[in-house]
């Protein structure tokens, strides 16, 4: 069979695999499907056995991104565990936390502790800048970085609080590594922006599930966009098919940006 995505015999490095529910789950297995090799990056000990169950025999290492050094004990783990002379083709980042304290609601955004929201930005956002610098060195000329991003920013979703204007700092980001890494390779940065998806992260969002059973009625064909299918774009992303995009964000929505004024959304409001 035709290796149109040519990922055959490449090798990527994938942070954030949390469980079978996480969109890095699904790149993960995706690529191994296409006969790439995977390293994976988790949290902690706890995580990397769960995603050893599901990943055998994989290389599986673990990092606090929010602590500067731990990124860098982690790049040299990966030389000594591997090979030095190993670099990756591409590279996901799929790693994003928000601390929206007690209770069943979201404060409102004017409400945000200064400390939950810059917590957020260095997990959700910060993290790719400083894992990319470290791994600057371990990228192949023309790598792929892929993150993962929302399908809007503009849209005020009281249930997503805070987390919408960090995704927006990480979609500028892309941009920025774009220009700079542009000055002694080719690597292309890029962001799958899906709307709502059933994940585990998403279940202890306050408010979610109304929200993505709000969704699964204005996207034109009546269904959710899955985890599958967001994970399809970002193989496609980190594959040399794609070559040509970089400092974009492909938005995954189903159509539902376009359908905010379905006849049917508005016969249940109006009568």
């Amino acid at each position: 069979m035709m290796d149109f995505l040519q990922l055959s015999g490449k090798r990527f490095l994938v942070f954030g695999v949390a469980n079978k529910k996480s969109v890095a789950f699904q790149i993960a297995g995706m690529l191994l499907g296409e006969n790439a090799t995977v390293d994976f990056v988790v949290l902690n000990e706890s995580v990397a056995k769960k995603v050893g169950d599901l990943f055998p025999e994989r290389n599986i290492f673990t990092c606090n991104v929010e602590n500067d050094e731990e990124i860098k004990e982690l790049r040299t783990k990966i030389e000594k565990t591997i090979d030095s002379e190993i670099r990756y083709d591409g590279l996901v980042h799929s790693i994003a936390f928000a601390d929206y304290g007690d209770g069943n609601e979201i404060k409102p955004f004017h409400k945000t502790s200064k400390r939950a929201f810059l917590q957020a930005l260095d997990i959700s956002c910060f993290s790719l800048i400083s894992i990319c610098r470290e791994f600057a060195g371990l990228l192949k000329k023309d790598a792929s970085v892929v993150t993962i991003s929302i399908s809007t920013t503009r849209m005020a979703s009281e249930n997503y609080g805070f987390m919408a204007p960090i995704k927006a700092a990480l979609d500028s980001s892309l941009v920025f590594l774009t220009k700079s890494f542009s000055q002694f390779s080719e690597v292309r940065f890029n962001a799958v922006a899906p709307s709502l998806l059933k994940t585990s992260a998403s279940a202890g969002i306050p408010g979610y599930a109304d929200s993505y059973l709000f969704a699964e009625q204005a996207i034109p064909r009546k269904r959710a966009v899955s985890t599958e299918e967001a994970a399809a774009a970002a193989v496609f992303l980190l594959s040399p098919r794609s070559s040509g995009i970089t400092a974009q964000k492909i938005i995954v929505d189903a159509g539902m940006e376009i359908n905010y004024f379905d006849k049917e959304i508005i016969k249940k409001v109006v009568h």
